[in-house]
């Protein structure tokens, strides 16, 4: 991502970036061809009460925030379809509904996830950008909760 894509970015999606911390929670980015999808998942916990509320986001250990973004050119945020689901290891399958943000020019998708204490779960997210093209996101992640 580039400093003036990085610029641009406000609120909850730049909130959400600065908080990830590699390698658990780090944002991942894959490209399809001119797009870039840009995507976290975090606790919501590690979200200030104040942005969790102002996004309807409920805090909880068992809960964490996946974030997507698409990005044309590597620079210009973009509207796109996103839609998900979600695999335990038993095969179990949870759909992911987003809701789409938009302060000023950053676009983003948000979703919350439920998840136990070192669940394993499997990500399957499809795109479809811009220029019509249905892409797919898949990613494993092993969530944690906080102890403490």
């Amino acid at each position: 991502m580039t400093l003036r894509a990085w610029g641009r970015m406000t609120g909850t999606a730049a909130l959400v970036m600065c908080l990830a911390t590699p390698p658990v929670w780090a944002e991942r980015m894959m490209r399809f061809g001119n797009f870039e999808a840009h995507y976290s998942l975090v606790p919501t916990t590690l979200l200030k009460p104040v942005v969790a509320s102002r996004y309807d986001i409920v805090r909880g250990r068992d809960r964490a925030l996946l974030n997507v973004s698409v990005l044309e050119g590597g620079e210009r945020a973009v509207r796109a379809h996103v839609t998900g689901v979600v695999r335990d290891l038993m095969g179990q399958v949870r759909e992911i509904t987003f809701r789409e943000v938009v302060e000023g020019e950053a676009v983003y998708y948000l979703s919350e996830i439920r998840h136990d204490d070192q669940e394993v779960l499997r990500f399957s997210i499809a795109l479809r950008t811009p220029d019509g093209r249905q892409h797919e996101l898949a990613f494993q992640q092993k969530m944690y909760w906080e102890h403490g």
